[in-house]
This record gives C-alpha cells, sequence and structure tokens, in this order.
C-alpha cells in the first residue's frame, strides 16, 4: 500500500512539472489542458493521478526559478509596469491586478488581467474609445461560491503587444472577489498603490 502510494505521488509530481514546462514554455494558460496534455506526453491516463492546481502552480515556480532565472523575472517587472499603466488610465474605477501578474508565475505567454469597478460597464469602452485603443467586447463566467456565480463583461485589448483583460463587475462585488482557478480561494487583488510598490522592489 505504501508503494503504491509513493508510485502515485511521483506520478503525480511528475505531471505537475511537465504541466509547468508547458505554461511557461508553450503558452498554455489553461491548468486542466496543460495537465492533460502533459499527462498524454508521458502516456498516462489523463484522468489518474492528476495534480492539483496548487502543486501545479508550486512546480512553475520551481521552473521558473531554475530555467527561467533571469528572463522571467524582467518579463514579469515589464507585465507589471504595463499593468501600473492600465491601471493609472482605469483610477475612476478602482482597477485591481489578479492573477499570475499578480503571484509572479507570470510566463511569456500570460495575459494582464485586471478586476474593474462600475454599475455601468460601457463606460469602460467609452474610457478605451476616448483614448483610441481598439478593444473587443467578451464574457466571462466567474464563481464566487458554490451556489454563486455569474456572467461578466470583459474588455480585451492589447498594450504594448501584451494582451489585456479588464474584467468588469458591479460596485457591490469590490469587497466578494470570485474564486481562484489555482486554489479555489477568494483571488488576491493588489490596486495601484501595491502594483508600485513592487515595482520599485519595496514588495514581491
Amino acid at each position: 500500500m505504501a508503494a503504491q502510494y509513493r508510485s502515485a505521488q511521483k506520478l503525480r509530481q511528475q505531471l505537475a512539472h511537465q504541466a509547468a514546462k508547458l505554461i511557461a514554455e508553450d503558452g498554455i494558460n489553461d491548468f486542466m489542458a496543460a495537465k492533460r496534455k502533459a499527462a498524454l506526453q508521458l502516456g498516462l491516463p489523463a484522468g489518474r493521478h492528476l495534480p492539483t492546481n496548487s502543486e501545479v502552480e508550486a512546480a512553475l515556480t520551481a521552473y521558473q526559478g531554475l530555467f527561467q532565472r533571469e528572463s522571467q523575472p524582467r518579463h514579469l517587472h515589464a507585465l507589471r509596469r504595463i499593468a501600473g499603466n492600465a491601471m493609472r488610465l482605469l483610477q475612476d474605477f478602482r482597477p485591481a491586478l489578479v492573477g499570475p501578474v499578480l503571484s509572479g508565475t507570470a510566463s511569456l505567454h500570460s495575459h494582464i488581467h485586471l478586476h474593474v469597478f462600475s454599475d455601468e460597464p460601457e463606460q469602460i469602452g467609452f474610457l478605451l474609445d476616448e483614448h483610441g485603443i481598439p478593444h473587443r467586447l467578451l464574457s466571462k463566467t466567474l464563481k464566487h461560491g458554490p451556489n454563486d456565480s455569474g456572467d461578466y463583461p470583459v474588455y480585451h485589448f492589447r498594450a504594448e503587444d501584451v494582451p489585456v483583460n479588464l474584467i468588469v463587475f458591479p460596485l457591490n462585488r469590490q469587497h466578494a472577489a470570485p474564486l481562484s482557478p489555482v486554489d479555489g480561494k477568494p483571488m488576491k487583488r493588489a490596486g495601484l498603490e501595491k502594483v508600485e510598490r513592487m515595482l520599485e522592489g519595496q514588495e514581491d
């Protein structure tokens, strides 16, 4: 029994590291897709021994620290700088940075994700139009709890050739972050002041 457990744990670790490599190198931003492709590459059943998203994220941090020690921090800083610029433009909508650019695991293929708040989502589009920023209006479903989910408008554009997604929440969702796809807990959010401190090296 112990041997089977150790074998299963080893397979989970192998899958986590392979999935992390796919995220870091191949531009797969969906954890489940990365895990399934990793299982396929390793010749393992796609539904067995799959690591958790948190295990994949830990493996991604380790991979980046080992194989992208210099390039990844530089790229991360550039993404945070672009995010900060976008947040200054969007200050009236209380922007908050979320996702890999905040957590520090962003890859060369990561998008910048910002939460913005308004009871009139079209105002975001008007602001982008005012500044001559081409954009598309999309939609995203996010969960806030087991029986609490919603569809939110997303303004998608590019800044310095980096994809940026503005997810628009009503004002009453400012203190009710949706659940993270990594650990199932409320997403961590960072306002402009925190992002500026990160850029200055005062916070990770």
